[in-house]
């Protein structure tokens, strides 16, 4: 490789970017194709590689095979992750073994002089890769990027076939190395992540993960002298020339802020011998920058073109930035753009798996996984235990989350030196793969949890350093693991918190940060745990696990411990955001704030009571005062009322014209910003029953406002679920519309509720679903899921996409329709186009029905009219069945009450 240093080149910004964020619009959701994103008129192009494959689990044989013949494989498109699952899977359900995926396709006419390579974003386990017979590919490891060069094997004037062969099954020579069955988290097969075909010219920036370049390949980002008056932005970029003549040009770099101010630099000339590669080394002083930060995550846009010396473009891309510089000064604490971080960083720990479809998640529910974790006020997230999909760290850079970075592994060592060297290898290619990321807080090399050789860990950091040897490049190792004083970051707990794992000495010049907070089992084989708690078990264990969360009547490492520590302990991260399947114990993890479905738990609005008052605009996610009032008013609801709000005052209201109730938060209050807020004794469900009796139904309600400087700034109201009257269906959707690509997902809620909508949690019903239009339901009576139980008042459900955009209907009814029963409902949603070209063969996605074909329930092809119909008449009935019922209930108030008072 040659390496080209160049002059470096100063630029002196004529236009301020003097910034405020109330100027800056929400981004729409973007996400990266194969480490970029695209641009116009360059000579790249990226297609979507995802819908249509064959597919086939076990042993195929010569499957490798052009000629094959796989007509009798079911069709499926990725993310794919090989079986859909029960709501909860754990204790290794899960298929372990062989599988096989084909692909037919016709290569684009364009692409005849192209380079073209295949980058799959992950394919878990062991695999390989052929097109058309030619093995391109062999990869260890479940968790990066695997990438092909097939320039040389595909046929451009016929059918290519891609063959791939994945295998998930137990294998100690690669992490995470150990037994699934020891496992505490899954390892679901497949081609689950995005698979993509990109094309190029033959002078083209390269892929770092393919070029295999300590610190180098494809665009390398670094700041450094960052402040609010400045910062120097350092651009590496390599470019590799596979013309058979000498290529001469230049770079050029297009910067534009986030309020779309442009700065433009261009390189010193560029010339590349044929089959040659060098390095170009740039830097852009930037005057009065537009910072990232998690309070205001500002995104830059910076253009890379490739020009000749006709001032042609040949290959180019865009790459979103932040400046920003992240500094670890011991006891100083945690430095952001030259300022102190004067607030605990407080986050959660993510596993990457969803109910039902395991890791295979399209980009659309990593982003909404990443806004549901900003709305409850994270600063930061810890991707246990594995680097995770590009378009949740894309998702992460947009809404202003933190990403601590982990290498695959927990609690496995093996002495065969193979397994050593692809731990190397795999923390190369994390860092390659994720260092232009603004999220990026903190690498963490080592194997979590994990006794290995004294030198290991040395070695992580060192490997990191090698790759990214640039300001904001830190590792972090746990406190009491081999190799910990080597590193300036040390995972551990507080003084004050676990007394089981509290650290006992500091040292002055270290940080130390709790990668794993508020998990609290009686040993680790029950798992038994006021921390883990399903969501349908209703108010008393909810409230229990926000509690332990919170602040315990215990010592324990909490919310409020880490905001009572020094600013040496920078936060720490909650284990976990959302509950998850496992491996070695037959349960699932139940102490997610929210549950697999992502429907959040009480302790998720404890976590949002925390975050300011302060509305932060600029971002798509939820900012500034809430409150929101956890009970339930059901007869077995406590007579204390908790109520979590980030306001100075909440005022109680008790029932319409009743009692008023202040709470004020203490004007020298220490500890977490928002403390529970609890008012005691004032829920009676007997004085509900008096109102109800007496036709005053309407005026059991509990109204909870949020105060502030003197104003009611936010409100909650709750009132009793009466008699469960309807079905409702509701899209949890983010605001973020169904792709048709063939594999997007949505979930849609179905709740069972009264008439005034409020949600009956106590309730036994089930829940059938039925679709029809350009949709699937990834739902089956053999997982459990359609039908479908009601738990706490909901059963949501899995809508996927075709690959024709349209519209589509999902109707849900409960199981043994009668006259008395709940209302059905309908939900339409309308599907848009991808923005992604898409290669497939349509003759094979024609035969795409859902993953499981015999496990699909459509609608039955009637009218709209007479479903219109259908629905009147259930309405009618309704209206008709109250009636009848007044007649019921009034023979029950005379022979049953009145008579036992008589």
């Amino acid at each position: 490789m040659r390496t080209i240093h160049k002059h470096s080149f100063i630029y002196t910004c004529f236009l301020l970017w003097i910034l405020i964020p109330s100027q800056i619009k929400a981004q729409k959701p973007e996400f990266s194709t194969a480490g970029f994103y695209q641009l116009e008129e360059t000579g790249r192009e990226v297609y979507s590689m995802n819908i249509a494959w064959r597919f086939f689990k076990g042993d195929a044989g010569d499957a490798w095979k052009k000629d094959f013949n796989d007509k009798d494989w079911p069709v499926v498109s990725v993310p794919h992750g090989i079986e859909l699952l029960p709501p909860e899977a754990s204790g290794c359900v899960n298929y372990q073994g062989e599988v096989w995926y084909r692909k037919h396709f016709k290569v684009p006419e364009n692409l005849d002089s192209k380079k073209l390579f295949l980058h799959f974003e992950g394919i878990m386990g062991k695999s390989k890769i052929w097109i058309n017979g030619h093995l391109v590919k062999t990869h260890f490891g479940g968790y990066l990027p695997v990438i092909a060069d097939v320039s040389e094997h595909v046929n451009h004037r016929g059918e290519n076939v891609i063959a791939v062969w994945a295998d998930n099954s137990d294998d100690p020579s690669y992490p995470p190395g150990k037994p699934q069955n020891m496992l505490d988290f899954a390892y679901l097969g497949g081609i689950y992540r995005d698979c993509w075909l990109v094309s190029h010219n033959k002078v083209h920036i390269t892929n770092p993960n393919h070029e295999n370049i300590v610190a180098g390949g494809g665009l390398l980002v670094s700041y450094d002298n960052v402040s609010e008056q400045s910062a120097t932005v350092h651009l590496q970029l390599n470019v590799k020339n596979e013309q058979n003549q000498t290529f001469r040009g230049y770079v050029e770099y297009v910067l534009t802020s986030p309020d779309g101010k442009k700065t433009t630099l261009q390189s010193d000339r560029l010339k590349l011998r044929p089959g040659k590669s060098g390095t170009t080394t740039d830097f852009i002083n930037v005057q009065s920058p537009a910072l990232w930060s998690p309070d205001h995550p500002n995104l830059c846009n910076l253009e890379i073109r490739i020009k000749n010396q006709n001032n042609e473009v040949l290959d180019g891309y865009r790459q979103r930035i932040g400046i920003r510089s992240i500094e670890f000064k011991g006891e100083e604490g945690l430095w952001v753009n030259g300022k102190p971080y004067n607030k605990p960083l407080i986050g959660a720990n993510r596993h990457q798996d969803f109910a039902v479809i395991g890791n295979a998640l399209p980009n659309s529910l990593h982003w909404r996984d990443a806004k549901k974790l900003k709305d409850a006020g994270l600063k930061v997230i810890r991707n246990a235990h594995y680097p995770q999909d590009p378009a949740f760290m894309d998702a992460c850079d947009e809404l202003g989350l933190f990403v601590i970075v982990n290498t695959p592994g927990w609690q496995f060592w093996n002495e065969e030196p193979v397994f050593e060297e692809r731990v190397y290898s795999d923390i190369r290619n994390m860092v390659r793969q994720d260092r232009n990321h603004a999220s990026i807080f903190l690498w963490e090399p080592i194997l979590n949890e994990t006794w290995y050789p004294a030198d290991f860990a040395l070695n992580t950091k060192n490997i990191v350093w090698e790759e990214f040897p640039y300001p904001n490049s830190t590792s972090a190792c746990d406190a009491e693991a081999r190799g910990s004083e080597h590193f300036d970051v040390l995972f551990s707990h507080p003084a004050i918190g676990d007394k089981n794992w509290a650290i006992e000495h500091t040292d002055p010049n270290k940080n130390y940060f709790t990668r794993e907070w508020g998990d609290n089992v009686d040993d680790w084989s029950s798992h038994n745990s006021p921390s883990r708690v399903s969501r349908n078990w209703g108010e008393v264990p909810m409230l229990i696990q926000a509690q332990h969360y919170a602040d315990p009547d215990y010592q324990y490492t909490s919310y409020n411990t880490l905001y009572k520590t020094s600013r040496q302990h920078i936060g720490g991260c909650l284990w976990h955001s959302f509950d998850h399947q496992r491996g070695y114990h037959p349960d699932p993890f139940y102490g997610g704030l929210m549950d697999a479905f992502r429907q959040p738990k009480y302790s998720y609005f404890m976590f949002q009571a925390q975050r300011p008052t302060e509305k932060q605009s600029g971002i798509p996610a939820e900012t500034g005062p809430m409150v929101h009032i956890a009970h339930e008013m059901t007869p077995f609801s406590p007579s204390d009322v908790t109520v979590y709000s980030n306001c100075e005052e909440v005022r109680l209201t008790v029932f319409k014209g009743g009692k008023q109730y202040l709470w004020q938060k203490e004007p020298d209050h220490s500890g977490m910003p928002s403390p529970i807020i609890t008012f005691e004794n004032v829920y009676d469900f007997m004085a509900d029953k008096a109102l109800s009796r007496d036709r005053k139904g309407d005026e059991v309600w509990m109204l909870a406002e949020g105060i502030v400087d003197g104003e009611v700034v936010a409100t909650h109201k709750v009132a009793p679920a009466r008699r469960p009257e309807k079905i409702t269906l509701r899209a949890d959707s983010e605001e973020i519309p169904l792709i048709a690509n063939g594999s997007d997902k949505m979930v849609i809620v179905a709740e069972v509720t009264d008439k005034n909508g409020r949600v009956k949690h106590l309730n036994n019903y089930h829940i059938s679903f039925e679709i029809e239009g350009e949709g699937r339901l990834i739902a089956s009576e053999q997982t459990l899921t359609n039908p479908r139980p009601v738990r706490w008042g909901s059963a949501p459900v899995i809508v996927e996409s075709t690959h024709t955009a349209g519209q589509i209907t999902i109707r849900a009814s409960v199981l043994f329709e009668g006259q008395q029963k709940p209302v059905s409902a309908e939900l339409t949603i309308n599907t848009q186009k991808p923005g992604i070209q898409q290669i497939f063969d349509s003759g094979e996605a024609s035969l795409m029905n859902s993953p499981h074909m015999s496990e699909q329930q459509e609608m039955p092809g009637e009218s709209q009219n007479i479903k219109d119909l259908k629905q009147k008449v259930q309405e009618l009935q309704k209206k008709l069945n109250k009636y009848k019922l007044r007649e019921v209930e009034d023979q029950q108030e005379a022979f049953g009450e009145k008579r036992e008072t008589n």
